[in-house]
This record gives C-alpha cells, structure tokens and sequence, in this order.
C-alpha cells in the first residue's frame, strides 16, 4: 500500500494524534448498563484535581474537561454517580440464552424454503439435531474510539478516524444547529474500524460535539480500552438449532434451521433497506442463499429484541451463518459417510465459483494426503459480498486438549482485480481476525454488566500462534467483488472441522472450548 511507510514511520497521522490550538481533553462516564439514566453526580473531587476546567452533564453521561487526558481520566475516576440503571440492571447472558432456546422452537420467519423439510424429516434415513451458538463480540481495534471537535458559531471542523462522514456529518449539524455544508469532516487514518466506526448512531461523533458545545473551546473526547469494550455496539449473539438428514446413500435430503438473534439495523435509516418482511437480511445472509443442493431446506428467522446495542462487525452476518453452515454440513458429510470436500464437491456442481475456490483450496492444501501424526485437515467454502473463499486449516490437538493451527490454505475469487498484494493481505489479516474470535473472544452479561474489559480478558491471537498462511487468487473477468471481510467467515469452521477430524469432537459452541465440544 502506498500509505504503508506512513503508517510505519511514526508520520501518519490518527484520530488520536490530532492536535488543535487550545485543544482540551475529555473522558466520559457513562452508564454501567445500556439504558441506565444519570440520577446524580457529586463533582467536588474531580474539580479539585489538576488539570480540570469543567464537569458537565450530555446525554451520553458526565464529561470531565481537562488539560489532557490523565487529568481527564483521573477526574472521571473521582466522580461520585449514581445511577438508575434501569430495565437492563438484572441482564445476563444465561438468562438470554434460556429465552433464545425458547424462541427457537416456536414457528419463525421463513427466510429459505425449498421442498419440504418438515415432512421429509420423518423420511430420512438418518437424521442429527444440533444447537450452535456464537457470542456478544466487541470490534476491539487497536486504536480506541475519539473524536476531536472545534464547534464555532458559523461552522463545525471533526477530526477522527470514521467509516461513516455522511451520517456523521448530519448528525453533527443536528446536534449544533448548523447546515450540514457548514460542518466539516478531517477523516484521519484508523487504528482499526471493523465496522465500529460506521455507527448509524454516530455515537461518538455525537458526543464529542455535545461536550465541544459544553466546553467553548476546542475538545477531544477519547474512550479508554474499557469505555469502548463497554460501550455497546457489539456483534450481536446467535443461537441456531438445526436438524438435518440423509437418505439411504448418505446425500443430504433435509436442512431444517432456525436462527435467533437481534437485528443490527432495527431503528435506523436503514431498516426500510435491509427488513423484508420482518427479516434481517444481515441475519441470514449466508443461509438464506446456501448454494448446496439439498432437495428439502428451510431457514426461519427468529428476531430477538434485546436491550443491547448490536452493530455490524468485520464480515457482518456471515461471521455466523459460515460457521454453522459449514459446521453443519461436515455433520452430514459424517452422518452419511462421505468426505467432507467430496460431499462439497457433489452438493456444488451448479455453483462454479464455490466450486471453484473448493477444488483450488483442496488442490493446494493437499487434501488427501498424509499428514504428520498428530494433525488433521478442515474444510469450508462460503461466498460474501460478492466475493467466494474456501479455506483448508491443518489443525492439531495435544493432551491436555489446547488446538493449534498449523496452516490455512485460503483460495479466493474476488472477479477482476488490481493488486494482488493487497488482496493477500486482506485475507491473511481476515484468517488472523476470524481465528482470534474462534478461540478466544466472547462478551458476557452479569447485572446488566460486561464482564470482559481489556486485553487481558478479550485477548488477541498471539504472533506465535499464528499460523502459515498461504493465499492463492483466482483469475478471471468477472465483477469485482469485496476483499476486506470474505476471509473471515470460513477460519472458525474450517478449523473447527479439523479438530472434529482430529479429535471425533464437534465444536458447536464459540469461542472453542474442548470443554464443550460435543
């Protein structure tokens, strides 16, 4: 990339890099529990320490101005809220997940429908029931959420880092009483975005004009790690139950699949483009197009209304329907006593770019062939946003039964393309993602509550665990599709299939705990 030397030399600069003459710093103090309201604050301690100008309240909480951010932060630290915390204060993901299993078996929103399922479901030879479950998961980017704001009488300047200047931009004007052309975006280099910073609410744009508005004078408003791992927006929770069946040979004859969770895009502007017919496309996406030619399927929707801001995150719905469909048909490959790529190979005939990134993958991975003692292949194949990606890890599993991933081999097809450097580092950092959620990340309830706070506690796939990964393209003329997200969805089924050929254990439960393998 030409702005890589930028980036690397310290010249670069990010949202929380910018500097403005007579810049304060704030810090925020929100509410503990999504929907919680402020019901007092004593200010005394935090105006006394040095460095503070000013304690004001905004919608979002409690701002403390100050000279710089320790300050800030130390202000912030001294205040003494209280809050009401309102319908959510005894909110846990137990709870949740008891109201999930529930919703799951009553009739859902059909999203897929082909043949029969229900009916052919009593006609199969052989038939396996499954429950797969994916967590609450925080975008977690490197650089934390901030936003510097020089709100003036005739117009409005927002240096930060955002995926999102239209909305933002209107949002701002709202909030100051400005036009929209007299308020003016400075889009920075993020440290990390993953969809975070594309809020339809524009959360932390918002609210770093409200406190600029507060201040009479030019603000930053940053978040700590633990403010932005607590401050909502998360990829939403799933829970799937599915059953499934084959017929006297083995073929698959019947999917029968429900999925519960929030919408992403319930009470936005783009709700009227994405809700059809009560369904979230961004919920099925993935399902409700699966290429493989089973005779009976059907997918329903259960939508879950949740008091928990949910957002889009690196590969939005995909980054569950691959792992349960891909999961989900090894599951049936096994039931019938098929090879899980030659299963694939069968069920895809009509799909030739499926098939396509399938057979390379395979081909390059050496599908077939030995292994050292000890490993074992997976596969999995999905197509998103306009883009089609098979991935085969090489997996081991030792005593005390800790995975680790040797190799991914990554076939892509993103149609016609320009650089493909950048294409093999887009998916080498999307396997990288997609493996740090599949063994590590979940977000947790207890009281209303997030649980997890830093890295310590949502940590990050370390370098040593990262494995080889090789990246090979397909060339072709067809339309260009996305290179940023496709290479997430398929490294957590493809490497929890390996461990199941590892292992004779399924993983059916994120992230991948031997402990729950099935």
């Amino acid at each position: 990339r030409l702005d890589t030397p930028e980036k690397t030399n310290g010249k670069g600069i990010f949202g929380i890099d910018v500097k403005v003459p007579g810049m304060l710093t704030a810090v925020v103090a929100r509410s503990p529990v999504f929907g919680g309201k402020l019901k007092s604050v004593n200010a005394d301690k935090a105006k006394a320490v040095k460095g503070v100008r000013k304690v004001v309240e905004v919608p979002s909480g409690v701002a403390v101005i100050a000279d710089g951010f320790w300050a800030a932060k130390r202000g912030r630290d001294a205040l003494q809220i209280e809050w009401d915390e309102g319908p959510m204060a005894d909110f846990n993901t137990k709870s949740q997940r008891e109201q999930y299993a529930e919703l799951a078996k009553q009739p859902g929103l059909s999203a897929r429908k082909e043949g029969d399922a229900s009916g052919a479901i009593g006609s199969a030879a052989k038939k396996i029931e499954a429950v797969y479950e994916v967590p609450y998961l925080s975008h977690a980017m490197m650089e934390p959420l901030n936003c510097a704001v020089d709100l003036r009488a005739d117009g409005c300047e927002i240096w930060t880092g955002t995926q999102f200047q239209t909305v933002d931009r209107m949002s701002a004007a709202g909030i100051a009483g400005l036009k929209p052309e007299q308020v003016q975006i400075h889009t920075t280099l993020l440290g990390g975005g993953f969809g975070r910073r594309a809020n339809p609410a524009s959360d932390f744009v918002s609210e770093a004009v409200h406190v600029a508005k507060a201040a009479g004078a030019p603000v930053k408003v940053i978040w700590t790690r633990e403010d932005d791992m607590h401050g909502g927006y998360y990829r939403p929770m799933y829970y799937h139950s599915l059953i499934g069946g084959v017929d006297a040979d083995g073929n698959p004859l019947v999917w029968s699949h429900h999925v519960v969770g929030q919408s992403i895009v319930a009470g936005t502007p783009f709700e009227s483009v994405i809700v059809k017919n009560g369904i979230d496309g961004t919920s099925v996406e993935g399902l409700d197009d699966i290429p493989y030619a089973i005779p009976n399927l059907s997918v329903q929707y259960h939508p879950a209304k949740v008091g928990v801001p949910v957002l889009w995150w690196r590969s939005v719905g995909h980054s569950h329907t691959a792992f349960v469909k891909e999961s989900f048909i090894d599951e049936l490959a096994v039931l019938g006593g098929k090879d899980p790529f030659e299963l694939r190979r069968k069920l895809l005939a009509k799909s030739p770019r499926d098939l396509g990134v399938l057979e390379l993958a395979a081909e390059k991975a050496g599908w077939g062939k030995p292994l050292p003692a000890g490993r074992a292949r997976g596969i999995a194949v999905h197509a998103s946003f306009e883009s089609y990606t098979a991935q085969v890890a090489e997996v081991s599993v030792d005593s005390g039964g800790k995975a680790r991933v040797h190799r991914v081999v990554c076939a892509v097809d993103c149609g016609r393309y320009v650089n493909p450097g950048i294409i093999e580092a887009q998916v080498q950092g999307a396997v990288i993602f997609g493996l740090t959620a599949a063994f590590y990340d979940e977000l947790t309830f207890e009281k209303g509550r997030i649980q997890q706070s830093n890295f310590h506690d949502y940590p990050m796939l370390r370098i040593n665990e990262t494995p080889e990964i090789e990246v090979h393209i397909v060339k072709n003329n067809e339309k260009s599709g996305g290179i940023g997200e496709p290479g997430v969805p398929c490294a957590a089924p493809a490497v929890a299939n390996a461990i199941f050929a590892a292992t004779g254990k399924r993983i059916r439960k994120l992230p991948i705990r031997m402990s729950e393998a099935v």
